[in-house]
């Protein structure tokens, strides 16, 4: 709208608040070409956001997960309440609903993680190009040095089992089975190269599985053994148990006695 004054005739443009309309800045080159810089790697600067909220995420729930460990393993399942998890970690009961919905969910966090652990030591053994003798030692070894680095998780999961909800509690069973047959597969590899004797197969990788499975009950760091000497002793019975044939990496295994 134009307004005309009696000093000059026309009174300048105004916008609806009353402002003066004024001519737009001129922006610099350098300004613009940085614009467009940061247009064409907004996907990439997009990730990069993301990728750190998940690693704050994750922060965040490993302390969650931590305090829930010390507490449910010094202390029971039943005798712990998210109040007290959350005391630990200085944070409010609200915190911890934004990544656990409950404490049952909780507990199948923690008991999850020593058999995804093992398949870990699965999954890269079986990578390998090696003979069976050599990724059943390798593997004995890596399965219990992971189990003893997650002792408290191991316990928790021997001790509060009947705390998880039926779903998780079949989720993990799920695992298990999955790795007693994948480690029954790297028994009967051996067999049939071979190198082991064994004459029930599924039993004695059920065996096997036990024998680590259960070394966080028994094994106390200070001890006799550090763990690294405990797993390959345990790996060393192991592929007696299985008549291994074949020289291993270790040397602790004597060889077979001539027929």
């Amino acid at each position: 709208m134009v307004v005309f004054t009696p000093e000059s005739g026309v009174r300048p443009r105004t916008d609806e608040i009353g402002e003066t309309m004024s001519k737009p800045a001129k922006i610099p080159v350098a300004t613009k070409i940085k614009a467009v810089a940061r247009a064409r790697r907004g996907p990439v600067g997009a990730s990069q956001h993301e990728d750190i909220r998940d690693a704050v995420l994750r922060l965040k729930s490993e302390r969650i997960v931590g305090a829930a460990v010390e507490l449910f393993y010094t202390q029971g399942f039943t005798n712990t309440t998210l109040e007290q998890v959350a005391d630990a970690i200085n944070v409010t009961k609200p915190f911890i609903y934004a990544h656990f919905r409950s404490k049952a969910e909780l507990l199948a966090d923690i008991c999850s993680r020593a058999i995804k652990v093992a398949h870990d030591a699965l999954n890269r053994v079986t990578a390998e190009q090696a003979s069976a003798t050599i990724k059943l030692e390798t593997l004995v070894r890596d399965f219990m040095m992971a189990v003893l680095d997650h002792q408290p998780h191991a316990v928790i999961y021997s001790r509060e089992e009947t705390h998880l909800n039926p779903a998780d509690r079949e989720a993990i069973n799920v695992l298990r089975r999955e790795f007693d047959r994948r480690f029954a597969a790297l028994l009967q590899e051996g067999v049939a190269a071979g190198e082991f004797v064994v004459e029930d197969v599924p039993l004695t990788a059920l065996a096997i599985g036990g024998i680590v499975g259960w070394s966080p009950v028994w094994y106390r760091s200070g001890g006799r053994l550090t763990q690294p000497e405990a797993a390959q002793r345990i790996a060393t019975l192991v592929l007696a148990m299985v008549r291994a044939k074949v020289p291993v990496s270790s040397g602790d295994v004597p060889a077979p006695s001539p027929a």
